[in-house]
């Protein structure tokens, strides 16, 4: 099977200098893509120097965009991402490589608490982790995690539901758990990355981590956040209009607003799951289309 490696890459000029000459040594026979995201340093150069391929952006469209020009040129049948910030050893791919071939879809690089950029994103990912199990009924050991091995054809599936930011992460493996697309996770070191720091800021992308916890039960089984949220509502304006009968002899508009809470977020919920289903029923089709032409 054909190897394609991406990396996407903005203002990495000395992290690709490190990365690269390894990949090249380690995989002559692989396709390596470096998709420059818009930068302003020698990235682009860098790479061409190197002899490998490169997809220039004359702006910016973000890490996941990123991805899915890379995704989208690649020829190989085996798609591996990694940094360009020289966090990812190359020596580490033969083990995602390894446990793919055992019948895997994605077989992510899940790093330990000392990989993680500092204390705000380490906790941050491990309630992604956590939150990530309890929806799928498996464990996720690290779900932000950019260094992963993939089925190019089964990737491709999930490439319209990729945001152009920073979470494709996120949403292309639990895509790839709704739709019973196998995931295994291999312990990885992470080496402390070149040039600038992360591009992620606590303040600036706070609420999109938020948005994050959100489109992760979404993207998944949208009922088991919503069913909770309901019964909440029901429950709270129950023991309302208890202790409001018992104490005013009445039912206030309050133990009103809170039932029709109830009945409002479990259809949404409801709908969401159908929107859900049908989206990767979808996405199955399409996969399944060029097939029946042939």
């Amino acid at each position: 099977m054909r190897l394609s490696i991406v990396l996407p890459a903005k203002n990495e000029a000395a992290g690709l200098a490190r990365t690269l000459p390894g990949l090249r040594q380690r995989y002559p026979e692989a396709e390596i893509i470096v998709v420059d995201d818009g930068s302003t340093d020698e990235t682009a150069q860098v790479a061409a120097e190197q002899g490998v391929r490169v997809l220039s952006s004359p702006y910016s469209m973000g890490n996941g965009a990123a991805i899915k020009r890379g995704a989208r040129a690649a020829g190989g049948d085996i798609l591996v991402f990694m940094d360009a910030d020289g966090q990812h050893d190359p020596s580490n791919i033969q083990s995602l490589l390894d446990k793919l071939a055992e019948g895997y879809d994605m077989v992510v690089g899940a790093r330990d608490g000392s990989g993680q950029a500092n204390f705000h994103r380490g906790f941050a990912n491990a309630l992604y982790n956590r939150l990530a199990s309890w929806m799928t009924g498996h464990k996720v050991a690290d779900l932000t995690s950019g260094f992963r091995a993939v089925r190019a054809e089964k990737f491709r599936e999930f490439l319209h539901l990729l945001p152009n930011g920073f979470s494709y992460p996120t949403t292309s493996t639990m895509a790839f758990f709704r739709s019973a697309y196998p995931v295994a996770y291999v312990p990885i070191p992470v080496a402390k990355r070149v040039g600038n720091g992360s591009h992620i800021r606590l303040l600036r992308d706070g609420l999109r981590f938020l948005l994050i916890i959100f489109k992760i039960a979404t993207l998944y089984s949208p009922l088991k956040l919503f069913v909770p949220v309901s019964a909440g509502f029901f429950v709270t304006g129950l023991s309302y209009y208890g202790w409001t009968f018992v104490t005013m002899g009445r039912f206030t508009n309050m133990s009103t607003l809170l039932f029709s809470a109830a009945v409002i977020v479990f259809l949404i919920g409801l709908v969401s799951e159908q929107i859900t289903s049908l989206t990767y029923t979808k996405a199955g089709q399409d996969s399944m289309a060029p097939v029946a032409r042939e």
